[in-house]
This record gives C-alpha cells, structure tokens and sequence, in this order.
C-alpha cells in the first residue's frame, strides 16, 4: 500500500513537473496562436527612406474581426512603432512629406481619408466626400489626392448623387432586386449598381482637402480598382501630375462575366478630356501601370490569351505619352505579381511564384535581363530605398510576414520589424524539406514535407495530404491564415503538400497543362508524389491517411472519393461536384469556358468528364464537407450537393456550414471553430484506436510518466 501510494506521488509530482515545465518553455503552434499573429501588409517607405508605414491587423475575438492599425519603422531596424490605436480601421498608408502620413478610416461614416504627424498628435480629417473611400494615393507634388469609391454612374460627377441614392433605398420597404445584366452577384457580394471610380481630391498648401474633387470616370459603368480584390496597384498618376492612368474592363453590360479583357487607359487629371485606351489592340489582361520616376516610360503587365486569367504577365514598356508598347520579358518564364522602378529609372523590381517560394526579380529596362534578387520564402512588395537598397515584405512556413531591407551588393537583408518574435519565441515548429520527383508527361514535380513536431523516428505517423485550389496556384514556402500547414505538423501529422501539373511558379506550359485535364495529369501527380513520400519516409503509416483541399482541392478531394480507397478520411472545403451546372451557378463565366474549352452547351463533353459527379457510385471514404452561405464563386448548392450523396450512400460524414463566411473563412472565431472540426474529424479516422478512446485516469498520467522518463527527441 505504501509502495503503490510513493509511485502515485511520484507521477503526480513528475506530470505537474512536464506542465510547469512546459508553460515556462515552449509548446506546439496551434490555431490559437495562429489567430493571435499579427500581420503585416502594404508597406510604404518615406519619400527619404528613412521609414516605413505599413499596416497591422489584429484580430479581435470580442469583436470577432480583424482590426487595422498604422505603424512606422525604421528602415535602419533601429526599431517600430504604432501610429494609431483607434478602435475603428485604419488602413493605406500614405506619406504626404517625410513627417506626415495620410491614411483611410473608418472612424467616420462613411469611411475618408485623416492624416497624422509621425511624431505624435492627433490625427484630422482631411475630407468630407459624401460616399465611403477605398483606396488612397498622393499625387505629384501634393497638389491632389486619388480616391475610390463606389458611384452610381448614371449620377455623372454629382457624387451626392450616390449618398442620396443609398439612403433612399434604406427607407425602402420592398425587398426585390432586379437585374438586366451580369454580374448579378460577384465572389462574396451582390452587386447594387455601383462602380469603383477614380476620384481626385485638390489639396492646399496645409495638406487638406480644398476645391471640388472631380470624378475621373465620371458616367462610366467600369471599375477601377478593379472587382474583387484591385487596389492602389490598378492605377498610376504621370510624375508631371497631369495624366491619370488606370486598368478597367473593356467591356460593359453581361459580357464582363466572360471577358477578360482589361485595357489601360488615359485621362487628364482635371477631367477636361475623354478617357484614351493606350492597349485597345489587346484583347487580353493589361495591368499594373507604374511610371518611370522620370514619367518618360510607362510600364505595365500584360497577357496575351483572351479569356484566361492565369495566362503569363509580360512586363511592357511603352515611351510616354505616344509610344509603341514593347515587351520587355518575353524570354522570362515567370509571371510577376508586383512591378516597382527603381530610383534610377534603369530597372524594374517585380515578384512572382518560382519553384515552391515566391522570389523577387530586377529586370534590366534595356536589355530586358532578369536577375533574381531575393529567392527562398514567399517575398512581395519590392519597394526600391535609396543608395541602391531595396525593402520586401518576407514570410515563410514556419514564420508570418515581417519586412527586410537588403543592402546594395549584399546576399543577406536584414529584418526591420519583429513584431511576432516574442510570440515565435515559445512555439515549436514541424521542420519542413522539399523534394521533388518525376510526376505526368515524365515532369519535374515538386513539393514539401513537414515532419511532426518533436519528430521521432522510432514512432508511426498519420499524414495530412493537403491540396491547394486555383487550381493556377500554389503550396509554396508561405505562411497561410486560412491553410496552414504547420497547423497539421503540430498537431502530430507528417503533412504533404504538391505542386501538380497547373500550379504557378514553374513555366507556363506547366501551368496551361491543367486546361481540359483536371483529373489527369493533377491526380496522377498527387498519387504519384504521395507514393514517393511513403517510400522514403517508412515513419508515415499509409494505413492512416487524410487528404483536404479548398476550392480546387475540394474538387479534387470529390474526384479522389470515386477514384481511390487510399485515404481513411477526406475534407472537401467549397469544392465543386458537377462542374456542368456549376457553370450556371458561378459568377465569372470566363474561367469554366477556358477550363472546358467553351460553354458547356457547346462543348458538354468536357463539363460532363470533369464531373465527380459522374463517380458517385465509387465513393466510400468518410467525408468532412464545409461551405459558406457567401461563396458566389463556388456555391453552396455543390456543397450541400456532396452531403446529400455522402448521406444517401450512408458514408460517414458531416456537413460544416457558414452562413456568414464567403469562399473563405475570415472571422476569427469561425476560422477556429473550422480548425477544430477539421481535425477533430481527421484524428477520428486516421488516429490509433487506443488513441481515439479516452484512456482511464491512471493509464493516462502513466503515459505523461513515459513521457517524462523517454522524451521525444526534436529534429
């Protein structure tokens, strides 16, 4: 009795010793701390270069939002700090001198711009247009702001006309919305008529607004930014301060649903002149103008195939004002994200997926010479600084968005900020390894490999077999808030993640060779790569298997359901189940008429073979399926479509459903609760038996006891 009561007191002191010890040290990254990161994004250096502004969201589960704030650093790292700490969001950052920024704000309604002195103060408003603004740039010299906002074209230049319109429907009792043209509805919204509009806003001498802001697109029934994601990157104002330059829609009424065809156009800024199409002999995408800082050359990203968004971006140049546009990286198998000049004029700085990370490049404007600059990670937002340095944002898998500063002629930037090092310091990451292997038409594939966290050789793993969607994108080195990886590694997964034939990054033949083979060269390389996985890596068990997609990896973990038994669970995030009457379901028309060669009246062959649909009859993996109320893009019909076939063929599943969430999941609190669900439902099918059972008290605080005397060893 005495023996067994000393061994009871000894486990109990040891399992209170591994907490203590545990909550003093560091733990597995979870979702909580995945919520808890801070995230940074459109960083903006001081007309000097001697700071940075940039914006910091925050989540907030009380509110269950994210909040954005305003922050400046030194680009010396000498250090960082916050600028405004108002409960509403502060966003766009903009500097009006090397002492004062501009910004947006929702601290008013409607939403306008405020500025601010970066020594200290309180922030002023700076206008009062009667409609909600978007996005902000400074124009030359300060004479002017460029607004956006959403306007009624048929209200011209009366921008109270818009306000006006607004409220009157608010009072409105009746409920009907009634359509005459696509879009009707658009990713996450229903469309209410209005357009983004350019807007410039005259400033004085003391940078507040002065004199009537004039609408540059006045009566036009086009967007700029562009829908659903453009900002400030859609348009450009010449160094001279007289031109406005801006990417839109060629195309109006129903034919923007299947058009891709977007031109640049001109228009002086104080509204005297018609607009001018520079690329009308286009009829692909023309994006991103940027003007040399001598405003002699303009240069932009075009594609050249209509109707096809993930076409290659060429980087042109065109002589302002009248020149001929040429391209200047038709040899360079890449597609840049990003264009920047550097101060000198002689080069262009541009990022873009490359080999599993998303690199950043310097292209020679006279010989059209790519160099690579910054290669391993995932790195946006090139901004040149001056004496030939250079600042980007930086993030990893194992690491969130932080902003460098590489030095003229060095290898190694240096980081400016570190505002989730303290929250980094007590975490423990699954270590991460690509490789690559033979895939379809005899292509080199590539991928990565978490390992657990606190790896252990001698144990058996279940593995996560992610699939990401575009299906054009990419599983690259990069830190993701919706799926992340190391979520699964930490969770005691070996997690899996491949670039199958249609990803970005590795040429676009790779990328084109998804057109009209969904399920060929795709599945073949996911099959082929996990079979890899499991031959070189005998510690994952191949008997306890999932695999997760979103979007088109929700499609394919449908097609995966009616063509293996290989994986005990699968989790299907807005996937599609029948592309045919997805086709009469989804918002831009453009991508399934490319995807399948037409629309699927003309070419239903193609609809019909791409169909998981079409193999229900095979399905029997359990099935996890999750949808949004929200998502116009997939819609929620294919998902509940899934259910009710999991649940008519008796196949465990369940159905997780937003009404709230789009295609993605944003709010703090639901992307928790996604969290949870998904692995609770993954551990339910690929864990041990003896796992999955809640184990007695004195089995449990034994095993804690194994733990103590035999601790994994890290790797």
């Amino acid at each position: 009795m005495r023996r067994t009561l000393v061994l009871v007191v000894m486990i109990v002191t040891m399992v209170l010793s591994v907490r203590m010890g545990r909550a003093a040290g560091t733990r597995p990254y979870t979702v909580d701390d995945l919520v808890a990161m801070q995230r940074i994004s459109d960083p903006q250096p001081s007309p000097d270069g001697s700071r940075v502004a940039f914006v910091v969201k925050t989540m907030d589960l009380k509110a269950n939002r994210g909040r954005t704030d305003i922050w400046i650093a030194w680009t010396n790292g000498k250090g960082f700090h916050q600028v405004t700490a108002n409960p509403a969001n502060d966003w766009n950052p903009r500097w009006l001198d090397n002492d004062t920024l501009v910004f947006l704000s929702d601290r008013t309604k409607p939403a306008q711009v405020w500025r601010i002195s970066i020594h200290g103060g309180k922030a002023r408003r700076v206008t009062s247009l009667p409609v909600a603004l978007d996005t902000l740039t400074v124009g030359p010299k300060r004479r002017a702001l460029y607004v956006s906002a959403g306007i009624f074209p048929d209200c011209g230049a009366l921008l109270g006309c818009t306000a006006e319109r607004l409220a009157a429907r608010a009072h409105r009792k009746a409920s009907g919305l009634i359509f005459d043209h696509l879009f009707v509805r658009h990713w996450d919204t229903w469309e209410d008529g209005r357009f983004n509009h350019i807007i410039r806003v005259p400033l004085n001498s003391r940078g507040m607004q002065a004199g009537r802001p004039v609408d540059l697109m006045a009566g036009l029934a086009t967007n700029c930014p562009t829908k659903p994601w453009g900002g400030p990157e859609d348009f450009t104002v010449s160094p001279d301060g007289r031109t406005l330059v801006y990417s839109a829609k060629a195309v109006t009424g129903s034919k923007v649903a299947w058009s891709t065809n977007y031109d640049l156009y001109a228009v002086p800024t104080d509204g005297s002149a018609r607009r001018r199409d520079l690329t009308a002999a286009n009829k692909a995408w023309d994006a991103m103008p940027v003007f040399a800082p001598d405003g002699r050359t303009l240069a932009y990203a075009a594609m050249k195939r209509p109707g096809y968004e993930s076409d290659r971006y060429r980087v042109v140049l065109m002589a302002w004002p009248g020149g001929t546009p040429k391209v200047l990286t038709e040899n360079w198998d890449r597609s840049p994200s990003d264009l920047a000049w550097s101060a000198d004029g002689k080069a262009l700085y541009a990022s873009a997926d490359n080999l599993g990370n998303h690199s950043i490049f310097k292209i020679d404007t006279a010989s059209g010479h790519v160099q690579a600059v910054v290669t391993k990670h995932s790195n946006t937002s090139p901004r040149p600084l001056p004496g030939g340095k250079l600042l980007f944002s930086q993030d990893s898998l194992i690491s969130p968005a932080e902003l460098y500063v590489l030095g003229a002629g060095e290898s190694d930037p240096v980081k400016i900020t570190h505002l989730n090092d303290q929250r980094l310091s007590k975490l423990e990451f699954g270590k991460y390894m690509q490789f690559s292997f033979l895939g379809a038409h005899g292509d080199r594939v590539f991928g990565y490999l978490l390992y657990p966290v606190n790896f252990d050789s001698h144990k058996k793993y279940p593995l996560a077999f992610l699939i990401h969607g575009g299906p054009q994108g990419s599983f690259d080195d990069h830190w993701h808030y919706r799926w992340n990886p190391e979520i699964y590694a930490c969770h005691g997964y070996a997690t899996v993640m491949i670039d199958f034939h249609g990803s970005t990054g590795y040429g676009q033949a790779f990328t084109d060779a998804i057109n009209h083979d969904w399920g060929g060269a795709p599945f073949e390389d996911l099959m082929r790569g996990l079979d890899v996985v499991l031959h070189e890596n005998p510690w994952i068990d191949p008997h306890r298997m999932a695999a997760l997609g979103a979007s088109y990896g929700g499609w394919m973990i449908n097609w995966i359901q009616g063509h293996t038994k290989r994986f005990r669970a699968l989790v299907c995030h807005d996937g599609n189940l029948d592309e045919y009457m997805a086709y009469f379901e989804t918002d831009e028309l453009w991508f399934p008429e490319w995807e399948h060669g037409g629309t699927p009246w003309e070419h239903p062959e193609d609809y019909v073979k791409e169909s998981p649909v079409q193999y229900i009859k095979n399905w029997k993996t359990p099935e996890l399926v999750i949808h949004g109320a929200h998502d116009y893009r997939v819609v929620d019909t294919q998902g509940l479509g899934t259910f009710n076939a999991l649940q008519r063929l008796g196949i465990p599943s369940r159905l997780l459903f937003f009404p709230d969430e789009s295609h993605w999941v944003l709010k703090p609190l639901n992307s928790i609760q996604w969290h949870h669900v998904v692995l609770d439902w993954i551990d339910r099918w690929t864990k041990p038996q003896a796992q999955r059972r809640r184990r007695p008290w004195r089995l449990r605080r034994m095993r804690s006891l194994r733990k103590v005397l035999h601790p994994a060893q890290k790797k």
